[in-house]
C-alpha cells in the first residue's frame, strides 16, 4: 500500500515523499482514511509504529484551506503527557504542513508562560499542549475553544499513569460537544476504555497487535549481573562496543544523576533528563545527544516519552521497569521505521518478577548472556522445570493506575526509494 491510496492531498504526499517515506505503517494505513472521514477514532498501537503521523497528516488536511483562526481561538488541540512529546508532535505538525497554510505551536510548563500567551493572541490552527499548562492558559483567558473542531489525546495511557485524569476531564468540559475526537494509546486497559466511552462518539476502534515489528526489529539481550556492578558493566559495554549514542533508562531521578557522574568519571560524555531538571536543561541535553556531543543520555521513563532520535542504535535498561508495557515503550526508541536496533538489559536477581512480566507481554523468554568477569555472585534461580539460567518467575502484580475511569471545513511528489514510514 502507498500513501497515495489513503486519500491524502497532493501537498501532503509531496511532503511525505520529501522526507523519504514510501510506505505507511499499519496504524497509518488504518487510521488516516478514518480520520479523513471525520469519524472519532480509538487507536491502540505500541510506541514506534508511526502513531503521530497517523493523526497529524489527516488532521492537517482537514484544517487546511479554510479561514484563519480568530484571535485566541484554536481549531485543533493535541494533548500530550510530557513536554518532550509535545515538542516532538509540534515538530511533526510543522514538517507535514510546510506546503500548507497551517499555524501551529506547542505550550507546556517549565518555561515562561508570557511568550506563549503573546503567541496565542493571533490564534492557531493546531495547539499542542500538556494538560497543566493548557489549564493555566485557559484560566488566564489566553485561549478560547469555541471554534475547536478536532481533539487528539496522544499516549492516553501514559496520561492516566501520570495522574492527569482530573485535568483531562476538566479540559473536556471546556470544549464544544460537537467535535471530532481521536484517542491514541499504547494499551487498551479498562481505564482507557472508560475514558474513551466518556469522550468519544461512536468511535472506530483500530487495534494493531502489541507484538509487532517494533519489538521484532530490535535485538534484545539480557545480561545477568550483581546490582552493585551494573555501572561497571555499562561502562565496560560502552567502551568495548564503542557505542557513541546510547539511551539508558534509570528507574529513578537520583539513580540517573548518580549514573551520569560515574560515566563522566570513566571518561564518557553523559547527561541526564528527568522531571527535576528545568525545561531549558532538558532541551539542551536532548539536542546535545542528537548532535553527538553527548554519547550517553540517562533518562527516566516519564522524561523519555517523546524522545525521538533518528536511527538510535542502542537502548540500555539499566533498571528493568516495574510495568512490562514500559519495557516495550523503552525499546521502541530504537529499531524504528524499518531500521534495526539493539536493546540491552542489565538484570539483577531482585528484578526476577519484572522480567517474567516482560516475557509474558512480548511472548518470548530470554536466555541470560553472562559477560566474562561479571558473573553474578549468586546464581539467578531458575524454575525447576527449566534448564535456562533464569526463567519462569511469578509475575509481579501490576500497580493500580490512577483514574476511572461535525461539521468540518475541507481545505485543501516524487517518492524516495527508502522504505521508511513517518513517525
Amino acid at each position: 500500500m502507498a500513501f497515495g491510496s489513503l486519500g491524502l492531498c497532493d501537498e501532503l504526499l509531496k511532503t511525505v515523499a520529501e522526507q523519504g517515506y514510501t510506505k505507511p505503517s499499519p496504524i497509518q494505513a488504518e487510521a488516516i482514511p478514518v480520520v479523513l472521514s471525520q469519524r472519532d477514532v480509538m487507536a491502540v498501537a505500541q510506541t514506534g509504529t508511526g502513531k503521530t503521523a497517523g493523526f497529524t497528516l489527516p488532521m492537517v488536511q482537514l484544517l487546511s484551506g479554510g479561514s484563519s483562526p480568530q484571535a485566541l481561538h484554536v481549531h485543533a488541540l493535541v494533548i500530550t503527557p510530557t513536554r518532550e512529546l509535545a515538542a516532538q508532535v509540534a515538530d511533526s505538525v510543522q514538517n507535514y504542513s510546510r506546503h500548507m497554510n497551517i499555524r501551529s505551536m506547542a505550550v507546556f510548563g517549565g518555561v515562561r508562560i508570557e511568550p506563549q500567551i503573546a503567541q496565542l493572541k493571533a490564534g492557531v490552527d493546531v495547539l499542542i499542549a500538556t494538560p497543566g499548562r493548557l489549564i493555566d492558559l485557559y484560566n488566564q483567558q489566553a485561549i478560547n475553544f469555541d471554534q475547536l473542531e478536532i481533539l487528539v489525546l496522544d499516549e492516553a495511557d501514559r496520561m492516566l499513569d501520570l495522574g492527569f485524569i482530573d485535568d483531562i476531564l476538566c479540559i473536556q468540559k471546556l470544549l464544544p460537544n460537537k467535535r471530532q475526537t481521536l484517542m491514541f494509546s499504547a494499551t487498551f486497559s479498562t481505564e482507557i476504555k472508560s475514558l474513551a466511552n466518556g469522550m468519544l462518539n461512536n468511535p472506530r476502534l483500530i487495534e494493531i497487535p502489541a507484538t509487532n515489528s517494533t519489538v521484532d526489529s530490535v535485538k534484545q539481550i539480557i545480561h545477568p549481573v550483581d546490582k552493585t556492578r551494573k555501572s561497571e558493566v555499562l561502562i565496560h559495554l560502552i567502551k568495548k562496543n564503542k557505542w557513541h549514542q546510547v539511551l539508558v533508562f534509570s528507574r529513578t531521578k537520583k539513580g540517573a544523576d548518580s549514573l551520569v557522574l560515574q560515566l563522566k568519571d570513566a571518561g564518557i560524555s553523559a547527561d541526564s533528563i528527568h522531571a527535576n531538571r528545568t525545561q531549558h536543561a532538558r532541551t539542551r541535553t536532548l539536542e546535545g545527544f542528537r548532535n553527538g556531543n553527548i554519547a550517553v543520555l540517562v533518562a527516566t521513563d516519564i522524561a523519555a516519552r517523546g524522545i525521538d532520535v533518528n536511527q538510535l542504535p542502542c537502548v540500555v535498561n539499566f533498571d528493568l521497569p516495574y510495568l512490562a508495557e514500559d519495557y516495550v515503550h523503552r525499546i521502541g526508541r530504537t529499531g524504528r521505521a524499518g531500521t534495526s536496533g539493539l536493546a540491552v538489559s542489565l538484570f539483577s536477581e531482585d528484578e526476577s518478577k519484572q522480567l517474567q512480566s516482560i516475557e509474558r507481554l512480548i511472548g518470548r523468554q530470554f536466555e541470560g548472556d553472562i559477560i566474562p568477569g561479571f558473573a553474578p555472585s549468586e546464581r539467578i534461580k531458575a524454575d525447576s522445570t527449566d534448564d535456562e539460567e533464569y526463567g519462569n518467575f511469578e509475575a509481579d502484580p501490576k500497580p493500580q493506575r490512577r483514574g476511572q475511569s461535525q461539521k468540518r471545513r475541507s481545505r485543501g511528489g516524487n517518492s524516495s526509494n527508502r522504505n521508511r514510514t513517518p513517525r
